[in-house]
């Protein structure tokens, strides 16, 4: 929040659009948390929490919103209305945020509206690499691609004045690499938020049939005009590597930086044309780079979208030019770049030596690190007891969350995925289609986000169902955000409390069973009471995340219980490691079983499920 020109500060590519958001005088910032997106709305949560405990009004309006669609809606109606407004969410929040998304730009807005989508290839934490720039070829957003974080904090602020030229929302489209990058960026000024905005009734802003008829061709009048801003972009340049050279590569985002840095290492001459706006693109920037090169390569992560259409402006202007890429197999559309694959492909297309020496680790066989729930998370005993009422016999779709991780051995406790909120919708679907039980996980963030509508469903169609909302009192896998069952804001402001089991009445479940999942004997009776019940039923299993509960008992002097194994006792049945399964808990080169203190997190857990008592609480910390 600085308001000092010319000071350089080293930032996460996140922080930096948040920055670049700042000194465009934003004053509506929107999000549903998500990595690798999270970070900007984190910042813009940590400075709004700042003025609020200083009991002074934050600079700027900001909401963790309910989802992404709703995120969206609430900062385009802001744009609409003159402020300018910032929207963020990981790419397949996009998917989610997408129906209001394509009216939209029908519509148009009056603020600056930039929304970022966060893509992640590798799927570092994803379930699917989906390519994002595809909706902006259908959505008809102008698009942006920065390359690095100072291009991230410029993009971004220079991205308002585009979208207010334009009268369109803005994509900024980032990926993994670039979001959680720090580099060296430089302060600008800060521009004063206007506060207020002015909403003025406009009859074409209401899209029945008649009037999307009339909007789309302004749609494309837009584009028109945003290739022209596209053509002057400064973002987008001709880079020159060595001497003159009839090579031309093509490319955006980071995979720019991989390039740059392979054609040094192999002494290449080369031209680079580096595209920041990507759409439109500047088609006749990208003609004339076409015309002046014998040969191009196109270096672009995930789908040949640039790579495409270069073949068809090349096609127009009646040339032959061998483009190299995904085409010719020398790049995968599968997962991110790095150093090493671009300058493995740039020495075959080349014919050079490729300098760097890869050791020959075919013959090393590395251990799988399975991910894992935290020792002492309340998920775990909710799964252990859902296991213990039904061993069985039972099919457990799951959802996107920390919860996921029941996957893995020895819980195994997730069969089937899909997206946000799809576990009591595909729950409804294997009730139909079998004659397994059917026991589903959401956790509280994703019940709100887009959990709510499928149990309604179920309970309509009476599907014979089991749905489990672990609900630990915030949004833990992406950095315990709050949501509406928590009673705070991302604004640090006190907040109206909806409790879940309160929606899960209202949505008509009539069997509700609500648990402590650290009492393991009550919840696992609690499950054999919800499957015994025909039709839809409810398990809300409500213990706070353990690192949060840890950090307020730290907070409030309050000590933390750490157990350990008594050896005398125990027959090491192998019950706490084998079937529980808590990380804390390993083998010892004797082959005797203990706990490291260093990870326990005094849950007790251990010390209930143990059939010979043999675990104790050695100390308090």
């Amino acid at each position: 929040m600085e308001d000092k020109p010319g000071k350089k500060i080293l930032l996460l590519g996140n922080e930096a659009i948040t920055r670049g958001a700042i000194e465009a005088g934003i004053d509506v910032a929107t999000a549903y948390p998500g990595t690798p997106s999270s970070e900007i709305a984190d910042t813009f949560s940590h400075i709004a929490k700042y003025f609020t405990k200083q009991k002074k009004e934050p600079p700027f309006y900001f909401e963790y919103s309910t989802n992404e669609k709703v995120a969206l809606e609430i900062a385009g109606a802001a744009s609409i209305s003159g402020l300018r407004s910032l929207t963020c969410m990981k790419h397949v929040g996009l998917n989610v945020a997408s129906d209001t998304l394509m009216t939209y730009l029908y519509i148009g807005t009056k603020g600056g509206h930039i929304i970022v989508s966060a893509d992640d290839p590798s799927c570092h934490s994803s379930q699917n690499e989906q390519d994002n720039r595809y909706y902006a070829l259908f959505s008809g957003a102008p698009m942006l691609e920065p390359s690095t974080p100072w291009e991230a904090k410029e993009m971004t602020k220079t991205g308002f004045d585009i979208s207010e030229e334009l009268k369109s929302p803005i994509l900024l489209r980032t990926t993994t690499r670039l979001n959680h990058t720090r580099g060296t960026i430089e302060l600008k000024k800060i521009q004063k938020p206007k506060k207020k905005g002015y909403f003025e009734k406009n009859p074409f802003w209401i899209t029945t049939p008649e009037i999307a008829k009339v909007r789309h061709p302004e749609l494309l009048k837009m584009l028109k005009n945003a290739e022209i801003i596209s053509e002057k972009s400064p973002f987008n340049k001709i880079i020159k590597i060595g001497k003159t050279s009839d090579w031309g590569i093509v490319t955006s985002g980071v995979a720019f930086n991989y390039i740059k840095e392979a054609a040094e290492d192999l002494n290449l001459n080369v031209k680079i044309l580096k595209l920041g706006m990507t759409h439109p693109l500047p088609n006749k920037m990208c003609s004339e780079f076409i015309k002046s090169c014998k040969n191009i390569i196109v270096v672009e992560e995930l789908e040949p979208i640039l790579e495409n259409q270069f073949k068809t402006i090349a096609y127009d202007i009646g040339l032959t030019i061998k483009i190299y890429g995904k085409g010719t197999e020398h790049f995968s559309r599968l997962y991110e770049y790095n150093l090493d694959i671009v300058t493995e492909a740039f020495s075959k297309i080349f014919k050079v030596k490729n300098p760097i020496i890869k050791p020959n680790i075919s013959n090393v066989k590395l251990p799988r690190r399975s991910p894992a729930l935290c020792p002492g998370c309340p998920h775990r005993a909710t799964y252990y007891a859902a296991k213990k009422a039904q061993p069985k016999g039972v099919i457990y779709p799951t959802d996107i969350g920390c919860y996921t991780l029941g996957r893995e051995k020895p819980l195994e406790m997730a069969d089937l995925l899909l997206c946000m909120g799809s576990n009591a919708g595909t729950a409804g679907g294997l009730a139909i289609a079998t004659d397994d039980k059917v026991i589903s996980f959401m956790g509280d963030s994703t019940f709100f986000h887009s959990g709510i509508s499928p149990i309604i469903n179920a309970v309509h169609h009476n599907h014979d169902i089991v749905v489990t909302i672990l609900d630990n009192r915030t949004t833990a896998m992406t950095g315990h955000q709050p949501h509406p069952g928590t009673d705070f804001d991302g604004m640090g402001r006190p907040a109206k409390k909806i409790l879940v089991e309160d929606v899960i009445k209202g949505c008509g479940v009539e069997n509700i069973e609500i648990v402590d999942p650290n009492d393991i004997k009550t919840t696992t009776k609690a499950y054999k009471n919800a499957l015994a019940f025909k039709g839809t039923s409810a398990v809300i299993s409500k213990s706070p995340c353990i690192l949060l509960e840890n950090r307020n008992k730290r907070k409030r002097g309050e000590k933390i219980k750490i157990y350990q194994i008594d050896q005398e006792k125990c027959q090491q049945c192998k019950t706490c490691i084998g079937r529980f399964g808590c990380p804390a808990i390993y083998y010892e080169e004797d082959g005797s079983i203990n706990i490291d203190a260093q990870q326990c997190n005094g849950c007790g857990n251990c010390a209930t499920v143990c059939p010979f008592e043999a675990i104790y609480i050695k100390e308090e910390v």
